[in-house]
C-alpha cells in the first residue's frame, strides 16, 4: 500500500477526464477545419471552454487554452510594459515571467500587505500589472484577492491572479475577486498534465507569445490539443470544492502529528488556508531527508514547490514569511486530493512519527 499525498503538485487523473481524452483521441481533425471532423474537434474544444469558464464564473470568450498554469502566467506578465508588482510568496512562473518584479511583502503567515500595496500604489512610478496569487502552493495560505482588486483598480492598475492551486478545492468566481487575469492549471484538479487556462476578461490585455495562427482568438497560436482540453473540461466539470471531507482529513494528520511531536509547526495555520494542505516542520530533521524516507516507507510528499527539477531547496516562500532557515529547511509539503483516505493519513503519520523518533534516537546516541 501507498499513499499519494502530493497533490499540489499533480493529481491523479480523474476517471471522468481520462474517459473524455479516450474519446477525443478516437477522433480526427483539426479544430480550425470546416469540415465534419473538423466540427466535432471543435465541438470537443468549445464543451471544455465551457466547462471551465463556469468552474470559475467566467464568460467562455474569455478562456484561451495553454499548455500549463507557467504558459498561462508567462502570458499573463510577459506582455506587461513597465513596472509588476508580485506578492512575495508567488510562484517561479509568475516571478520569473515578470522579469525583475517589485516585491509585495508578506507577513508571518504568508498574507500580503495591503497597506503597503496601498502606499505603492500611490507613488511612482505607476506599476503596469499587480499578482497575488489566490491560495499558495506551499502553504495553501489564501489571500485577501477581492481587497487587492479593490485597491489596485482605485489606482487604475490591472490584477493577474495565479489560482492554479485553488480552482476544484474552494469556490473561485472571478466576478466576486474581480480580477483581470485568472491562471488555471488542468492537473492540479486532476485533469491532464500540459494542459491550462488563462482567463482574460474583456478589456484587459495580453500580448500573445506564440504567433503563426489565430487560434483561442489570436492570443495563442498553434493547434489545440483536443485530447489533452477535453480532460481539462471533464476535470473542470467533476472539481466541486471540498465539502468538509479534505479538510478534516488534514485537521487529522496535523492534529495527530503534533501531538506525536508538540514542537512541529505548521505553517500559516493561523490564516484561511485551502483545505488539503499543510506545510509542517520536524523539528531538527532536513526536509530533504524526511522526503526521501517517507518515500520508502511509501508514502510521496513533497518539499516546497514541485518545480525545480526534482531538487530539495530552501523554500523563498518561507523565507518571504520571515520564518528561519533552520526551521524552513525542515519543512515539508502534505497536500491532500479527491482520492484521499482515511488510510493515507494513517501511513503517512506511522511513517512520520517513526522517523522522528529513529533520528531522535540517532541524536541521543550522538550525544552521549
Amino acid at each position: 500500500m501507498t499513499a499519494y499525498l502530493d497533490h499540489n503538485a499533480s493529481s491523479p487523473l480523474r476517471p471522468e477526464a481520462r474517459d473524455a481524452m479516450l474519446a477525443a483521441m478516437a477522433e480526427v481533425g483539426n479544430p480550425s477545419s470546416v469540415h465534419a471532423f473538423g466540427r466535432r474537434a471543435r465541438a470537443a474544444v468549445e464543451a471544455a471552454r465551457r466547462a471551465v469558464a463556469e468552474r470559475v464564473g467566467g464568460d467562455p470568450a474569455w478562456v484561451v487554452f495553454t499548455s500549463g498554469g507557467t504558459e498561462a502566467n508567462n502570458l499573463a506578465l510577459r506582455g506587461a510594459a513597465g513596472p509588476v508588482l508580485v506578492s512575495a510568496v508567488e510562484h517561479d512562473s509568475v516571478r520569473e515571467a515578470a522579469g525583475q518584479p517589485e516585491a509585495i511583502p508578506v507577513d508571518g503567515d504568508g498574507i500580503v500587505d495591503l497597506p503597503w500595496l496601498a502606499r505603492r500604489l500611490a507613488a511612482a512610478p505607476a506599476p503596469r500589472l499587480v499578482s497575488v496569487m489566490l491560495a499558495g502552493n506551499e502553504t495553501g495560505v489564501v489571500q485577501p484577492v477581492a481587497e487587492v482588486v479593490r485597491i489596485a483598480h482605485r489606482a487604475g492598475v490591472p490584477v493577474h491572479c495565479d489560482a492554479a492551486q485553488a480552482v476544484g478545492r474552494i469556490p473561485v468566481d472571478m466576478a466576486a475577486l474581480g480580477v483581470d487575469l485568472l491562471t488555471i492549471s488542468a492537473h492540479k484538479m486532476g485533469g491532464p498534465q500540459g494542459a491550462g487556462a488563462l482567463v482574460v476578461r474583456d478589456g484587459a490585455r495580453v500580448a500573445s507569445l506564440l504567433r503563426g495562427g489565430r487560434q483561442e482568438n489570436g492570443r495563442r497560436a498553434g493547434t489545440e490539443n483536443v485530447a489533452a482540453i477535453a480532460g481539462f473540461g471533464a476535470a473542470a466539470a467533476a472539481a466541486v470544492p471540498d465539502d468538509g471531507r479534505i479538510a478534516a482529513l488534514r485537521d487529522e494528520l496535523e492534529a495527530r502529528l503534533q501531538a506525536a511531536v508538540p514542537s512541529a509547526r505548521p505553517f500559516g495555520a493561523a490564516a484561511m488556508r485551502l483545505p488539503n494542505t499543510t506545510c509542517i516542520a520536524m523539528p531538527g530533521v532536513a526536509a530533504e531527508t524526511q522526503v526521501i524516507a517517507l518515500d520508502l516507507a511509501g508514502v510521496a510528499v513533497s518539499a516546497g514547490a514541485a518545480c525545480a527539477s526534482g531538487k530539495v531547496r530552501t523554500s523563498p516562500v518561507l523565507a518571504a514569511m520571515g520564518i528561519a532557515p533552520e526551521a524552513a529547511g525542515a519543512a515539508i509539503r502534505i497536500s491532500l486530493g479527491w482520492n484521499s483516505t482515511a488510510a493515507d493519513v494513517e501511513r503517512c503519520v506511522a511513517a512520520w512519527v517513526a522517523l522522528y523518533a529513529r533520528t531522535r534516537g540517532s541524536r541521543a546516541a550522538a550525544a552521549a
